[in-house]
């Protein structure tokens, strides 16, 4: 039983996240994130400190409309440590024209006084593995 808590505990933290990136919330982000976080996408790798996660936040020109997280993965490395990866659906605005993904994510949990957080963040586009269906024919 503690187990399945645990895994529903982190899959609403995940989407609590996605809410709050979504309303624009930068606070709850913030309290949800472990800095310095490591960040993993189609932009590259990165280390965000909280002052460059705030500015990132609040100078984002994208709009998330809509989010939705299935088919969740979790898995408890230590007490303290656990990964959490899932697909994800997003509608979004961006420079002013509607945009939809489906890309595949994972977050790294580390526990901390008591509280989760998250310390990495990756994401990648789903496709084709090697890239072919973005390539011009």
């Amino acid at each position: 039983m503690k187990d399945i808590q645990m895994k529903q505990e982190l899959i609403e933290l995940e989407q609590r996240f996605w809410r709050a990136m979504k309303e624009r919330d930068v606070a709850t982000a913030m309290d949800l994130t472990d800095f310095p976080c490591i960040v993993a996408g189609s932009q590259g790798v990165m280390s965000v400190d909280q002052p460059a996660f705030e500015k990132m936040m609040r100078g984002a020109t994208y709009t998330i409309r809509s989010a939705e997280l299935a088919d969740a993965q979790v898995r408890q490395l230590s007490d303290d440590v656990a990964v959490v990866a899932y697909r994800v659906h997003e509608e979004l605005e961006v420079d002013g024209k509607p945009v939809s993904l489906d890309a595949h994510d994972s977050s790294t949990w580390v526990r901390r006084d008591g509280r989760w957080r998250c310390a990495q963040h990756s994401e990648s586009l789903k496709g084709d593995p090697f890239g072919r269906d973005r390539q011009p024919s």
